[in-house]
């Protein structure tokens, strides 16, 4: 036996589940101890063959694998739990597992001994996760669940490097910052520029350039993110109808079918990821949009609460087509609710990812490529397949997310620097611009509106094209004193005409 812990049990139990992401194994080593992609064991501390204490020494030493941990408990008898809480009856890993194994498979243990007690057990070590403030505590077990969820989606946050000096950096505390420092006039034209550019883009993202009016509906949907709703059924279908740009493809409901995403190769190669069988969805995103929303799932960080709402919410793709936009919309609407940005405001997430789409793709990728291994797909005829779940449903409920927070928190830094911040500092360039220009020249409003977007956005200058575009309209000294303006106000743009 090389394996223990949790990568012991999968391969025991024969878990249909992606491989440990960071296995124990047993090494030539004096302690326990962490090394570059796994946990190092010397062979006296490893457990013997029983799968309890395999789950026992992994929610000590490994932390907890929920993925694991819940597909296993079908496997557990109730009498080898009560054995070893008879044996420890203060244990907080067993109580642990005792409580995981009542709310996975909903029955109750029995004839509890005297004497189960200790001081309270926290579900998720905080020193490894990212956990919630203020958990609710089992009474029965003496266990806080302070996971980023509830038992029917919780997935985990890993306190990587990388993500610490994320968290540690808060986008959303310079977010607000920065929005306070904004003269109100400036600010109202810059949201008004970010609202309509986080729709164009969110639509860009999957490929669309969709009519004005579905743009506008979608403005319209996150102008309204800021107000409270109820996310049942009937809310996801009204917002479903409100994004698709066709009405063929208008649900009524959450599917009763399996989708899937295709990369356009032939046959079941060609297929990309499945998201959850149906009978999983209607739990999941109950549970989601509880998530999304303060009240019903306080004390996460904001950016968190959105990352996970939002991916939790395009993995399970409730729908046949809009989720990508939907779940994006969702990110919008979990910051909102936690008062993380001022009524009003947006940060426009969707215009980073659009930059930024080979990374999106990696962070999707993260989980979609581990859980398409478990599909059987069968290619039938045309565009028909069959589809076989061969895996264990806990995958889609309590995945690791660390690459998508990590994601949604780059973006949120990247929005904030290069859509807000530029934006802003256009318009002070363009009010400074149009003073200037008005006081020599006279130039219809609409026309110095365009020069001087065109000589920002092309490095302080106007190209050939554009001076013989506009010659009949305007004289030339003008048009060199507004390239001399823009200059002036922006020493670092490039000074090369594209």
């Amino acid at each position: 036996m090389t394996v223990i812990g949790y990568a012991y049990v999968q391969d025991r139990l024969k878990l249909s589940l992606p491989p440990v992401a960071f296995p124990a194994r047993i090494r030539s080593v004096t302690r326990v101890e962490r090394l570059a992609g796994e946990l190092a064991v010397p062979a006296k501390r490893a457990p013997g063959e029983d799968v309890i204490e395999h789950l026992l020494f992994a929610l000590k030493h490994e932390g907890t694998d929920l993925q694991v941990l819940a597909a296993s408990c079908a496997h557990l008898e109730p009498a080898a739990l009560l054995a070893q809480l008879r044996a420890a009856p203060a244990g907080q890993y067993i109580r642990k597992l005792c409580a995981i194994w009542e709310a996975i498979t909903g029955q109750f243990l029995e004839d509890l001994p005297a004497g189960i007690s200790g001081s309270v057990a926290l579900l998720f070590d905080p020193a490894l996760y990212v956990t919630v403030e203020g958990a609710n505590r089992d009474k029965r077990w003496g266990v806080a669940f302070n996971g980023l969820g509830d038992w029917d989606f919780c997935p985990s946050l890993r306190r990587t490097s990388d993500l610490e000096a994320l968290l540690k950096a808060d986008p959303l505390v310079q977010v607000r910052e920065f929005l306070d420092s904004v003269p109100p006039t400036q600010l109202e034209r810059a949201l008004a520029w970010a609202y309509l550019d986080e729709t164009r883009s969110t639509f860009e993202i999957e490929g669309e350039r969709p009519a004005g009016n579905k743009q506008e509906a979608f403005a319209a949907l996150l102008r309204q993110a800021h107000a409270r709703q109820t996310l049942d059924e009937e809310h996801w279908v009204e917002l479903q109808n409100a994004t698709v740009t066709s009405r063929l493809a208008q649900e009524t409901s959450f599917r009763s079918f399996q989708n899937h995403l295709n990369n356009g190769v032939p046959g079941p190669g060609g297929v990309s990821y499945l998201p959850p069988p149906p009978a999983l969805v209607h739990s999941l995103l109950a549970s989601i949009s509880r998530l999304a929303n303060v009240e019903t799932a306080p004390g996460i960080a904001p950016l968190v609460r959105a990352a996970l709402a939002s991916f939790g919410f395009v993995f399970a793709h409730p729908f046949g087509d809009g989720n990508g936009r939907l779940s994006r919309y969702l990110a919008h609407y979990a910051l909102c609710q936690s008062g993380a940005l001022p009524s009003g405001s947006i940060l426009p997430l969707s215009a980073a990812m659009r930059r930024n789409e080979l990374k999106y793709l990696q962070a999707l990728k993260s989980f979609s490529v581990p859980a398409r291994a478990f599909w059987k797909a069968t290619w039938l005829d045309g565009e028909n397949f069959a589809f076989e779940f061969q895996g264990s449903p806990s995958m889609y409920r309590y995945f690791d997310a660390t690459p998508c927070v990590s994601f949604l928190y780059e973006m949120a830094l990247e929005a904030l620097r290069k859509d807000l911040k530029e934006e802003v500092a256009y318009l002070s360039c363009y009010d400074e611009v149009v003073r200037r220009v008005n006081d020599r020249y006279d130039i219809q409003g609409s026309t110095l509106a365009n020069l001087i977007r065109m000589a920002y956005q092309n490095g302080g200058v106007f190209s050939k094209n554009r001076r013989k575009q506009f010659a009949d309209q305007v004289e030339t000294a003008a048009l060199d004193f507004i390239e001399a303006q823009v200059q002036e106000l922006n020493p670092h743009l490039t000074q090369q005409a594209t």
